[in-house]
């Protein structure tokens, strides 16, 4: 009988864990996201769409980051473009 609760005891353990695991990406997702400035989005928007008009683009090939380094804020902008004009 004792192996019998064991094995539920075993599956909650392991359920536990990967719920946990989820939980912290979702909270460093979610911290990621509060740090940035509010007007980030929409800065994004705007560049996808500037760039949008020069050459063919997806969401996925921008990336938009900013940093601290030092005593200053750093803003790193990354598009991912093919080499053919739109």
């Amino acid at each position: 009988m004792r192996r019998f609760f064991g094995f539920f005891k075993r599956n909650k353990n392991k359920t536990s864990t990967v719920a946990g695991d989820r939980l912290q990406v979702i909270v460093a997702h979610e911290r990621k996201a509060s740090s940035q400035p509010s007007w980030m989005p929409k800065m994004q928007k705007e560049i996808l769409a500037v760039v949008a008009k020069y050459i063919s683009i997806d969401r996925k090939d921008l990336k938009v980051e900013m940093s601290n380094e030092d005593n200053m804020s750093v803003l790193e902008i990354s598009v991912d473009c093919p080499l053919d004009e739109k």
